[in-house]
């Protein structure tokens, strides 16, 4: 699971951009992120490294002016950067096969790979707008509310179940989740009216 983005974080790297402490955090929190992108992108280790490198030093650069939208998303712009620079490998790789390259290049260059990537980025944004979604309405509705959706459509515990640990009825406990589902329902058309 990648982390939360810590909005605290972004506002000390934006206040001081060269604190080493802040980038060191920061480092800890989304390297991984980063790298774990890269390679299921297909890219092989070494590849993979350096988009990590040069997506973070991207962010080095661009963080002062970067403002955090509540409707929007910082790893989703993140990754955008690390998809600009996954490209640029993904085409030095081509000019490369096309000089006598493996075909382990060639394939990373296909459409197929390509599509995957595709795939992978809608599913990424499709979380993203998920997470945002379920973040509006958690603010909205009661801890009760929440947890009875949360442990029944989330976590999959039966309904009787979540009723014993919350001390609801079961009626209440579905009819919490069904509550939730549509704030989530709504709050999703509010965020992406195309999704």
């Amino acid at each position: 699971m990648e982390p939360r983005t810590s909005l605290s974080l972004l506002d000390r790297l934006r206040e001081n951009p060269h604190s080493e402490e802040a980038w060191a955090e920061f480092l800890a929190r989304y390297g991984k992120v980063l790298y774990r992108w890269c390679r299921r992108w297909g890219l092989q280790p070494s590849d993979a490294e350096d988009v990590t490198q040069d997506t973070l030093l991207a962010v080095a650069r661009q963080i002062k002016d970067f403002r955090y939208d509540p409707d929007g998303s910082f790893r989703a712009w993140m990754k955008t950067i690390a998809y600009r620079f996954w490209i640029r490998v993904v085409e030095r790789s081509s000019r490369q096969a096309a000089t006598g390259g493996s075909a382990a290049l060639e394939e990373l260059a296909s459409v197929a790979a390509r599509d995957d990537l595709a795939r992978f980025c809608e599913a990424q944004a499709r979380e993203v707008l998920l997470e945002q979604a379920f973040d509006r309405v958690r603010q909205r509705v009661s801890p009760s509310t929440w947890d009875a959706f949360r442990l029944t459509a989330l976590e999959d515990l039966p309904g009787s179940e979540v009723a014993r640990q919350l001390g609801l009825s079961v009626g209440d406990v579905y009819n919490a989740r069904w509550r939730v589902q549509k704030f989530v329902r709504e709050a999703v058309r509010e965020l992406d009216p195309d999704a």
